[in-house]
């Protein structure tokens, strides 16, 4: 699980779409505007984040309405590897 979720936090646009719903949930008309790629694209990012299990989509009419699951921020802090500390000097 830790590699599918660090595989979905390895690129940029992916990032901008979590961060840009951190703070709330948002229609895929709005993400699409503020992350500024084509609707297939975005798509194909929407997919890799829903099943890295890091946000759900739920249709509300034509729409889907996107935001962070639950268990988000717990499957980022699970993916991060240890802290390292930097080796002393000599």
């Amino acid at each position: 699980m830790r590699a599918k979720t660090l595989a979905a936090l390895a690129d940029p646009i992916r990032l901008r779409i979590l961060d840009f719903l951190g703070s709330k949930r948002s229609c895929v008309c709005d993400l699409r505007e503020a992350v500024g790629i084509a609707p297939n694209l975005l798509s194909y990012h929407l997919s890799m984040l829903r099943e890295a299990d890091l946000i759900k989509g739920t249709r509300r009419g034509r729409w889907i309405d996107y935001q962070l699951t639950g268990v988000a921020p717990e499957l980022v802090a699970a993916a991060l590897p240890v802290v390292l500390e930097p080796p002393e000097a000599a």
